[in-house]
């Protein structure tokens, strides 16, 4: 691993690092909060994923979010959104290549070669993490947009894994919003190879209860056609999941929503760890 930064922030520091991931086949950058706490003990980690377009940086510099972790002991790892490179394949518009992951493992050439970020988020970066920072393997799991979208599925995939999970401004449903045509791309033509990817289906199939704790803004421009969290409601009271769902009056969809609300969700998140 290569530290590309590193400050002091809230009494902790907050550091990137890139390394070589094997899931992904190229390099891969995260950022690490690691809390006043992480100086004399191991602490628990919240996994928080980004948004369409994003980097690791985004979340880092714009939500706040260190404040509240410093406060509570958590351990804030925040990844890139996709692989990026040499060779990564790319294409046109915000929603597909380079920013747009989606959290999915993707089955197609030429996106398969590189497009693993679900294997990358959870299951090589959090070994990486515990082998090689001050954390427990307690882990929760958030996020925003897209990010939150990815938060839900890994949480739904592997339930066991992460002890609690929340979103703000979720993709709700990708395969029937704001993920059409990467999952077109990314996954086929099937519609039935989605179902794996897809918060609302997998919370169908599940069972297992899962809790989900979502803020979304009633300002926010792509709420009813991408975010679509009436299928999230719909799919919750069909499963029989409890959800913890906030709308949140005149706000948007950017990082003014999520720096107001991020300290609720690392409340949220340290109250179930700090019980683990």
């Amino acid at each position: 691993m290569r530290k590309i930064e590193s400050h002091a922030c809230f009494g902790g520091t907050q550091e990137v690092w890139e390394h070589d991931a094997t899931s992904t086949s190229c390099a891969m950058r995260f950022g690490i909060y690691l809390p006043p706490d992480a100086q004399r003990r191991p602490c628990p980690v919240l996994y928080w994923l980004s948004g369409l377009t994003a980097t690791e940086q985004n979340f880092i510099t714009k939500a706040g979010a260190q404040r509240y972790a410093a406060e509570h002991g958590l351990v804030l790892v925040a990844p890139d959104t996709s692989p990026r490179g040499p060779g990564v394949a790319d294409a046109e518009g915000d929603d597909i290549g380079l920013g747009a992951g989606f959290y999915v493992d993707a089955t197609q050439a030429p996106w398969s070669a590189h497009y693993r970020m679900h294997a990358y988020v959870a299951e090589e970066l959090p070994a990486l993490i515990e082998a090689h920072f001050p954390v427990t393997n307690a882990r929760s799991i958030g996020g925003h947009s897209m990010g939150g979208h990815g938060a839900l599925i890994c949480a739904l995939r592997h339930p066991a894994r992460y002890h609690s999970v929340s979103a703000l401004a979720p993709i709700c449903s990708a395969s029937r919003g704001w993920g059409r045509k990467a999952f077109h791309a990314y996954l086929g033509d099937d519609p039935a190879a989605w179902k794996a990817w897809d918060a609302c289906d997998l919370l169908r199939a599940a069972t297992r209860r899962f809790s989900l704790r979502v803020d979304q803004g009633d300002a926010d421009p792509f709420l009813a056609d991408r975010l679509q969290p009436d299928l999230l409601r719909a799919a919750c009271a069909e499963g029989g999941h409890a959800l913890d769902f906030r709308m949140r009056p005149g706000y948007d969809h950017g990082f003014y929503f999520v720096a107001s609300f991020i300290g609720d969700h690392i409340a949220h998140h340290a109250a179930t760890l700090k019980s683990v």
